[in-house]
């Protein structure tokens, strides 16, 4: 959500596994057990499959104008055919590289060399780049002036106790004040309360996501609730 306008302009690509036997499995159980096994690679290319056809879908109907964000393990940006694989989905949707933009955690930023390789092959294409989680992760900040990143994204941890918490609340301004300074988008992650939001836009904060604004539903829900 856009706090100075109100206008959505971005989605978040969530996956879930509704299981016959277990119902509904979170991904803080499937994705570290995926990666284990080896399939989080197979999963990744089904989730930017399914997440290109569904944009692909709603420009044929004349909704455009907004940009959808995936998750990348840190496994899958091992994968040497991971900007490969990107720019071929693309095209198979025909679709401009600006509508997908991809989040990395700073955790996975450890292999500089090898993840620099590739974000700056994604950034080439023209996708946008999203540090997830910022704050919780990576203790140097050395990589923002190396790598090529367009947007900071405020974890939740912080953004939860920020009106109860000075040192929370510090660090949440900082961070907008940093990625201001550096020419950088920043978004607040799991925003819930009217407070978090007024405290946000005081801050300068230019977007903000979380149950506040909506809970996770089905692209058929956000065309109910969005696009008609």
């Amino acid at each position: 959500m856009q706090l100075d306008t109100g206008k959505i302009k971005s989605f978040e690509a969530l996956l879930r596994w509704r299981n016959p036997k277990f119902g509904n499995v979170p991904p803080l159980k499937f994705i570290p057990l995926a990666e284990e096994t080896g399939l989080i690679t197979s999963i990744g290319a089904w989730v930017i499959d399914h997440v290109c056809a569904q944009i692909a879908q709603w420009r044929q109907k004349g909704w455009a104008g907004f940009r959808v964000a995936v998750n990348i393990s840190p496994k899958q940006f091992l994968d040497p055919g991971l900007a490969g694989l990107i720019g071929r989905t693309l095209e198979k949707y025909k679709l401009p590289a600006s509508v997908l933009e991809i989040e990395i955690t700073e955790g996975a930023m450890e292999d500089k060399g090898h993840i620099l390789k590739v974000l700056s092959s994604l950034k080439e294409m023209g996708l946008t780049i999203s540090v997830d989680d910022f704050g919780t992760g990576y203790s140097s900040l050395n990589y923002l002036k190396k790598f090529p990143v367009d947007i900071l994204k405020i974890d939740q941890s912080f953004v939860r106790e920020l009106e109860n918490s000075q040192k929370d609340a510090a660090i949440t301004k900082t961070i907008i004040h940093l990625a201001h300074q550096l020419g950088l988008e920043v978004v607040a992650e799991g925003v819930e309360e009217q407070g978090q939001v007024e405290f946000l836009q005081s801050a300068r904060c230019q977007k903000a996501q979380g149950y506040f604004f909506s809970r996770p539903v089905p692209a058929e829900e956000v065309e109910k609730q969005l696009f008609v």
